[in-house]
């Protein structure tokens, strides 16, 4: 189910909201490891693989597979992203042109379809489709320039409002142990 502009969603945001921010990463366990050794962020959910038939890069299908892990610092969402491999993705276009570290801000959006003729018009690109696991698919935008990074439309469904929240909740309760939790 879609929420609507503006929703308060139970991990303290609301939807049209910046609501994550994400990194491209080496090593998705050492970086794990720094957020919450030395900025105490934690505990992290992981998903060892991300690619799926339906991922679209740049109009055609999409190869490069990732893993992803995400916890929180308060009400925002931190996402770690390992690329697995060599192939074309929006996350190898940004470590080509920069290296690693920031890739995009994540706005909850009630409809990401509705919401990309706006950003075209301001000259964005969709550079990234896929289906995740909480509901809809998310668009990575590109304006060409990506200064300081890309933008991601997150579809704003009950499904990603749960599993932020369950994510978040871990978060204000965590005492540091069991770090690095399944996705799912």
């Amino acid at each position: 189910m879609q929420l609507p502009k503006g929703h308060a969603m139970g991990f303290g945001a609301r939807v049209g909201q910046t609501i994550q921010t994400a990194y491209v990463v080496r090593d998705i366990h050492q970086a794990i490891d720094w957020w919450v050794d030395e900025a105490r962020v934690g505990p992290w959910f992981l998903l060892d693989h991300f690619l799926a038939p339906d991922h679209v890069y740049r109009g055609v299908q999409a190869t490069g597979d990732v893993a992803i892990a995400m916890a929180f610092a308060g009400s925002m969402c931190i996402e770690l992203i390992q690329p697995l491999d060599d192939n074309p993705s929006v996350y190898k276009d940004l470590i080509d042109r920069r290296g690693y570290g920031f890739h995009h801000i994540g706005v909850a959006v009630s409809d990401v379809d509705s919401e990309i003729p706006a950003y075209e018009a301001r000259g964005y690109k969709v550079a990234y489709r896929a289906q995740v696991p909480t509901g809809g698919a998310v668009a990575y935008l590109d304006d060409g320039r990506n200064d300081p990074g890309m933008l991601e439309l997150i579809p704003a469904t009950s499904g990603m409002d749960e599993a932020f929240t369950r994510f978040h909740t871990a978060a204000r309760n965590w005492d540091g142990s069991d770090r690095v939790r399944p996705f799912a």
